[in-house]
């Protein structure tokens, strides 16, 4: 349906070339544009609408009576089983934020979602077999998993923006909720008015990012400085793929791509990580929820990860 009304905007009304940079960068853009605000708005409202049910108090007693591996565990699947690209997550975090859940099992559904799902474990093993998308998988998910428990460790409570915890007092405070149909749709409209009026800005600043690599960086001059098996070349693919945007799914052709010019697997999977989960986008959206002390160690604890897990697949391919 995006995918559509871009073409029809982009290629069709304004007459732009799809091969074109310009074309390509635009009709990124206006398909995110769409995609990621109705995501955000559906999102939102209906956490909402569950929030006009369940009290951030109950949230938190709830998380606080299960073990922390659980809570983490349970944040984790959800994340590999929600088909959202990195930028149309953060609204989900912004949420677990607001209703007291720990933001260290917070974290872990961040990383988890956007790297895992369901359609893109599928199309891995069509392309690559089933072998290394269970690979993947696996490492994922442990990323996800220690990837939340160092930022628990580094009480990144502290670094959170103000106005969440305000808004999460505010809950904390306020009277017994209307719970009628109209009262908790009021109530989930007036989320989505104070989240989006808060991080719009950010929201297309991240998509205008994105949509400039995706349109002016051409995939072969990524694939000629990824060749070859020397030891950078992993490092370095982690850090070409953060400017760049795209969800695990989208990014499957690319990855099969590299594999076929050459680029070692485990190279090609940091790639593929990178992009997903560590995307500059992401981090110009997420800037709204948390300051940038706490977006430096979640940067540096993710690239860390993917380029040991990208180093770990190398390595294994030797014995293949």
């Amino acid at each position: 349906m995006f995918e559509t009304f871009a073409n029809l905007l982009v290629y069709q009304r304004m007459g732009l070339p799809p091969e074109s940079h310009f074309g390509a960068a635009l009709h990124f853009f206006v398909m995110d544009v769409a995609k990621i605000f109705v995501l955000l708005i559906v999102i939102i409202y209906l956490m909402g609408l569950l929030r006009a049910l369940l009290s951030p108090e109950k949230v938190r007693e709830y998380v606080r009576g299960k073990p922390k591996w659980l809570a983490r565990t349970l944040a984790i699947l959800l994340g590999a089983v929600t088909p959202f690209c990195s930028c149309s997550s953060v609204p989900l975090f912004i949420g677990f934020v607001e209703a007291g859940i720990p933001l260290g099992v917070t974290f872990s559904f961040l990383i988890a979602s956007p790297m895992i799902n369901e359609v893109a474990v599928v199309m891995l093993a069509g392309i690559l077999g089933w072998k290394l998308a269970a690979l993947y998988v696996l490492a994922g998910l442990a990323v996800a998993y220690v990837g939340g428990v160092v930022m628990e460790w580094c009480k990144p409570e502290r670094w959170v923006e103000d106005y969440v915890w305000k808004i999460q007092m505010g809950k904390l405070q306020m009277a017994a909720p209307d719970t009628s149909l109209l009262g908790r749709h009021r109530y989930a409209v007036g989320e989505v008015k104070e989240i989006v009026r808060r991080i719009w800005k950010w929201v297309l600043l991240g998509i205008a990012v994105g949509a400039l690599f995706h349109g002016y960086v051409p995939e072969a001059w990524v694939m000629e400085h990824l060749g070859g098996d020397d030891w950078y070349t992993v490092p370095l693919a982690v850090l070409l793929g953060v400017p760049l945007y795209s969800n695990a799914t989208g990014v499957i052709p690319v990855a099969e791509a590299m594999i076929g010019k050459g680029v070692a697997m485990g190279t090609t999977l940091a790639f593929m990580m990178s992009i997903a989960a560590l995307s500059l986008p992401e981090m110009l959206i997420l800037r709204k929820v948390i300051h940038w002390k706490a977006l430096g160690i979640y940067a540096a604890v993710l690239a860390l990860a993917f380029t040991l897990v990208g180093w770990a697949f190398n390595l294994l391919a030797l014995f293949y």
